[in-house]
């Protein structure tokens, strides 16, 4: 089996929760794999679903892997529900869990009326291991492995969050909450939590000013409005935004805009290099792509954030931006304490945008 992508992961999360939302549970269900988010809703909704309140007292054990065993859990597993039509076994960080291979056992013959669910977050079975091949052949077993999102993923998987909730979300918003929490999950899941407590009841659409009241990220001072102020050779602006940065760099660790600004300067050569090459085989004019073309090439979440990379292109050579990469990945090492002397992270990053002025 594969590693899936993380948009087949998505796909695989929306099928288990329709069958779990319309009360079709398997006997058993293996999730695994570097990204947790999927793996907490999944055993999260059947911990809260698969048994009305009366049941869980008797019916329903949650167990973590560092505190019991393979042998243990499945003696769990064979017992019949109280006055209950099924039982659910929740077995948290299995990852730790000792004696693991005897659930092989287990999965070759379980008990009809079990709900086994196995979480090992931040990490994925061996799937040449004997437990793996016998866990997947338990017939209606449901296996998940969940991978974790490029930074390009998370624009569409954060419009989906809110569409979920009968939500639109403008584009710079998006690009907000994209860039200051990065590729984690939970965290973005739980910040829109607290976004909806906050804001007045039937609110449709999402813009930037609810995400700077409302999570404290500022419309005018984030990683999306530094790339835009590069792309536009704005320096003053650049730097203006990077002083803010140095003031709170908790807040806005350079690590963050140092990948983010990598993923922006690789997207503007990408398209620097296919114009090169429209131009070196005659096809003159291929080199002004549109903004749907320039959104596909580049796996923009929409052609609103092509133009930003159509007008960057023309002002950086491609020769300029090979010097840019070279340097953000100088800067990133600097920013993790190799030969960095003494230097803030603030000084580090205006002492970076300064010499992308010169590129």
């Amino acid at each position: 089996m594969a590693k899936q992508s993380f948009k087949e992961v998505q796909q695989q999360a929306r099928r288990i929760m329709t069958d779990l939302e319309q009360g079709r549970y398997a006997p058993i269900y293996l999730l695994t794999g570097e990204e947790g988010f999927y793996t907490d809703k999944i055993a999260g909704y059947i911990a809260s679903h698969a048994l009305g309140e009366a049941e869980r007292e008797f019916n329903q054990t949650v167990v973590y892997g560092k505190d019991t065993d393979g042998g243990t859990v499945v003696s769990l597993c064979r017992r019949y529900p109280m006055m209950s039509a099924r039982q659910v076994v929740i077995v948290r960080e299995a990852q730790a869990l000792r004696n693991f291979d005897t659930l092989g056992s287990y999965a070759r013959q379980p008990l009809a009326s079990t709900v086994l669910v196995i979480c090992c977050k931040g990490k994925s079975l061996d799937k040449r291991s004997a437990v793996y091949k016998q866990l997947t052949a338990c017939p209606g077993a449901v296996v998940m492995e969940s991978s974790t999102p490029r930074e390009y993923e998370m624009e569409g998987w954060i419009r989906e969050l809110f569409a979920a909730r009968d939500c639109r979300i403008e584009p710079k918003a998006v690009q907000m909450l994209a860039d200051h929490l990065g590729t984690e999950l939970q965290k973005i899941d739980n910040e829109v939590d607290k976004l909806f407590t906050r804001l007045p009841e039937g609110t449709r659409e999402i813009t930037a000013a609810h995400i700077e009241e409302n999570i404290g990220i500022s419309k005018e001072f984030n990683n999306f409005e530094l790339t835009r102020a590069l792309s536009e050779r704005n320096m003053a602006r650049a730097l203006m935004i990077a002083d803010h940065f140095a003031a709170d760099p908790k807040g806005n660790p350079i690590v963050v805009t140092i990948s983010t600004l990598f993923g922006h300067f690789q997207r503007i050569v990408t398209l620097g290099i296919a114009k090169w090459e429209n131009r070196k085989q005659g096809r003159p004019e291929m080199t002004g792509l549109s903004e749907a073309e320039v959104a596909k090439l580049l796996k923009l979440p929409s052609a609103f954030f092509a133009r930003e990379y159509i007008a960057a292109s023309a002002r950086y050579s491609n020769a300029a931006v090979f010097a840019i990469l070279g340097w953000l990945r100088e800067y990133d090492m600097k920013s993790k304490g190799m030969n960095a002397g003494s230097a803030e992270h603030g000084e580090l990053l205006r002492e970076l945008i300064l010499r992308i002025a010169t590129a």
